[in-house]
């Protein structure tokens, strides 16, 4: 153990230190380190929750890439694409896919006897993945949808339900407008809630069976595939190959396929999201910032009031990087000290947010009833090793307050 250390650990140990005049100076220090890390890890834990919350939403609709007709126009009435078993095969056997999926979608109008509101009818097959839907699910059932034959049911969101006083079993009527106008009446079977209110008032789900019907399309024509991946941190790879690969194809009708991700599809979305990311830079500044001041200004207290030990230091022959180094060595404990409150004010949050959901939002403005939140232990290790390594560099500026000392002045404090 070198000097430095050994004498900084007897210092922090010292049972008089309670009541020296730096002792308030190094509580609010460490406070400050505490509350610094602690605010840093709720921040960080709750914008990488609400944007991997906000992007499963949005993945949950519509998955990680879409193929589509080349010449879709941007709206809901898609023209089709042949998705025969071949190219699903082919699809499924890219390595990172996880999951592929066929759909069809039907803009239209739902009219009870004193409403009606606009929505869009998205059908789906035997191999759909319902996952998600299954865990918003409040009432009822999620039926096996199929693509062969037409159940006339229908699953609606939650807030469709209540703009139009419908509850499960109801009829609904729904009309479609093509060469001409056609009905439907559905039979509501199930009820979900996303809390995406852009996405809840506009989805449908029924049959893929039914809406290629409503569109007069053959059997293997669909609006288009879903494909789902095992990681998101290969969506542009896999967008890229997979559009390299399918994109300058047609099907049998001579249309083309065109390859989008989900960013792509929801730029403005994904935008937003991104900035979250500044304000989170902007915190940890903030929050660095104000323990790594508060720290500077405890160091500078203990080094005036230990102006006389320095002397008696120096005067004993040890030189101005030993006392520094002795300094930064108290501070790094006094640092740990307060990081370790910080990391339990920190994980607590995150695990009464976790179980509990104490804390809650406006599903309107927030997509989420609660406040979401993740953890990665990556990112809570580096900032803990940030948190230390900036709270020292910091301090390397006033420690050397202790070269300006010279032992014959300081032993006049005795």
């Amino acid at each position: 153990m070198s000097l430095s250390l050994f004498l900084a650990r007897r210092i922090y140990r010292d049972p008089q230190a309670g009541r020296q005049v730096s002792r308030p100076a190094v509580l609010i220090a460490m406070i400050g380190i505490a509350i610094g890390l602690a605010v840093m890890i709720i921040a960080v834990s709750v914008i990488v929750g609400f944007k991997n919350e906000v992007r499963d939403k949005i993945v949950g609709f519509g998955s990680n890439i879409q193929i589509t007709n080349r010449d879709v126009a941007r709206s809901y009435e898609m023209r089709p694409i042949v998705a025969g078993d071949s190219m699903l095969t082919a699809l499924a056997a890219y390595p990172g896919v996880k999951h592929v999926q066929r759909y069809s979608t039907k803009p239209g109008m739902i009219k009870t006897a004193d409403a009606f509101q606009g929505m869009v009818l998205k059908g789906i097959g035997d191999e759909y993945d319902a996952s998600f839907f299954h865990r918003h699910l409040l009432e009822g059932e999620l039926p096996q949808f199929t693509d062969s034959a037409s159940s006339n049911r229908v699953v609606i969101s939650r807030s469709l339900a209540d703009k139009l006083k419908l509850k499960l079993g109801d009829k609904l009527d729904t009309y479609y407008i093509q060469d001409e106008v056609r009905a439907r009446r559905l039979t509501i079977v199930g009820i979900y809630q996303t809390n995406f209110s852009e996405y809840d008032n506009l989805f449908l789900l029924t049959d893929l069976a039914l809406v290629n019907r409503l569109n007069q399309w053959e059997d293997d024509q669909v609006s288009g595939i879903e494909v789902q991946l095992n990681d998101y941190a290969r969506l542009e790879e896999l967008t890229y190959d997979i559009g390299t690969d399918v994109g300058e194809r047609q099907d049998r009708f001579g249309a083309e396929y065109c390859v989008r991700n989900v960013e792509q599809l929801n730029p403005q979305i994904f935008a937003w999201l991104g900035i979250l990311d500044v304000n989170i830079w902007v915190i940890l500044i903030l929050m660095i910032g104000v323990a790594g001041f508060t720290m500077i200004s405890g160091l500078l207290i203990i080094i005036i009031e230990r102006t006389s030990m320095i002397g008696i230091l120096k005067s004993l022959g040890a030189d101005n990087d030993l006392i520094r180094r002795l300094f930064l060595w108290f501070s790094v404990f006094l640092i740990g000290k307060g990081m370790l409150w910080g990391n339990i004010l920190g994980l607590a949050f995150y695990f009464v947010q976790r179980y509990t959901g104490l804390f809650h939002l406006d599903p309107e403005t927030y997509y989420m009833d609660t406040v979401p939140v993740s953890f990665n232990i990556w990112i809570f290790l580096l900032l803990n090793v940030g948190t230390l390594l900036a709270s020292v560099l910091m301090l390397l500026g006033p420690s050397y307050l202790i070269t300006r000392i010279r032992p014959a002045d300081s032993m006049r404090y005795e």
